[in-house]
């Protein structure tokens, strides 16, 4: 059991951030915010996908004046996810100047290296906060090391020089951005924010530099930390070095809120984002979201392609029932279903799994043994298996509800009438 880094509760619209609160999964569109109907079509497809928070682009006086529409049409349309404004440069204007665009957001995300620019930077910055004070906002304060506070980065720098053992300039800028957040909480702090309205994030691009830079603010501070590299890329690579920090950083119960910031493939959708944060959470076994299939990765032993193409049927018939079971199943999350390719590890890996089959391998007779709960419930054979399975598997989520949640009988019997 992972044990969570205690922290305040940040309350980002009714979702409770912090502390043993569960790790909550966020995304960010990529469509223009001006674009009503687009924001509203992708909000949407992340939150089917399971985002339970979406921020938006709040970039221009159209944006701004988006919001209020954007936010009722998805509460109209049944998509009750808190959104959240990503301010740069001139968000204290646009905050300002569009007194609904504030009300109608759930958080804003203020980046302190860029929310204004010479010798206005605090000035506009309290005028966030301010803002956020008359709206009863929390804020998130993301220091990005892309755009840091460049005074604050030649101040340390400057002091480290002095130093008789100077530091390595990454460790200077690593301290530059911890200072940075903390510096800027406390300042929010100073015009009024009370501390369990604030989030704090450190983004970088590596993932040993955002391991260290967490490490180090969460023993600093009692913020609840969003985690994420400020870009992890395109693909395989992004996906890697996503789970590579992510993970060490979870497992050390350190982060209350996550994104993994993939970069699309032409065509792909905005929502596996949200599939790879929830694996992530699925994976450490921190949450559950939907049923687990497994699969042996084949070899020599596997006669076909067969066992693929079943485990691929099968996470298809999951997905495709998913909202349903949910509905009728509590805790249908949990179930793990296993698909193995021949006989070497098949019966055993199938037996831990709550539902399994082992399908014959090279030289193995044509069939193929289901095991249920730790037992061998049937062997199935001939040209129907797969269709055997799904029934078999249909049946077996109906039976365990019933026997986890009795009144789930009672229920479905009316859904059935």
């Amino acid at each position: 059991m992972i044990q969570r880094r205690k922290t305040v509760t940040v309350h980002v619209g009714e979702i409770p951030i912090g502390s043993d609160h569960p790790i909550v999964v966020q995304s960010m569109t990529n469509t223009d915010t001006a674009d009503r109907d687009a924001t509203v079509e992708q909000t949407r497809q992340l939150f089917e996908a399971g985002s339970e928070l979406v921020r938006v682009t709040v970039n221009t006086e159209q944006a701004a004046q988006a919001i209020p529409e954007i936010v009722d049409r998805l509460e109209g349309e049944g998509v009750p996810v808190p959104i959240i404004g990503d301010f740069h440069y001139n968000g204290h204007i646009l905050l300002t100047r569009y007194p609904e665009c504030a009300r109608k957001l759930s958080k804003y995300r203020i980046n302190p290296g860029n929310v204004g620019m010479g010798r206005h930077h605090d000035e506009n910055f309290k005028q966030m906060i301010q803002v956020a004070l008359e709206n009863d906002k929390p804020v998130r304060i993301g220091v990005n090391w892309g755009s840091l506070d460049q005074k604050l980065l030649a101040r340390l720098m400057d002091s480290n020089a002095k130093l008789p053992e100077p530091k390595e300039s990454d460790e200077v800028l690593i301290d530059a951005i911890i200072q940075s957040a903390l510096e800027s909480a406390a300042l929010a702090e100073e015009y009024g924010l009370a501390q369990d309205r604030i989030i704090l994030s450190a983004k970088v691009s590596a993932a040993p530099d955002l391991i260290q830079v967490y490490q180090l603010l969460a023993s600093r501070c009692e913020y609840p930390l969003h985690l994420g590299l400020t870009e992890a890329g395109m693909g395989t690579r992004g996906v890697v070095v996503s789970v590579s920090a992510l993970s060490i950083l979870l497992q050390e119960g350190i982060g209350d809120t996550i994104r993994v910031s993939l970069t699309p493939q032409p065509g792909e959708e905005r929502s596996k984002e949200v599939v790879i944060c929830q694996q992530i959470l699925q994976s450490l076994r921190i949450r559950s979201f939907s049923p687990q299939v497994s699969a042996c990765p084949g070899c020599g032993r596997t006669t076909s392609t067969f066992f693929q193409e079943l485990a691929q049927e099968i996470e298809q018939h999951v997905k495709e029932r998913l909202v349903v079971w949910r509905e009728r199943h509590p805790g249908v999350e949990d179930l793990t279903v296993a698909v193995m390719g021949c006989v070497v590890n098949g019966p055993g890996e199938s037996k831990h799994a709550d539902i399994g089959i082992s399908l014959p391998g090279t030289g193995e007779s044509p069939k193929a043994p289901v095991y249920m709960d730790g037992r061998h419930l049937t062997t199935l054979k001939g040209p129907e298996i797969a269709k055997d399975f799904l029934e078999i598997l249909d049946r077996y989520v109906e039976e365990r509800s019933q026997k986890k949640n009795p009144e789930a009988r009672s229920q479905n019997a009316e859904v059935k009438s």
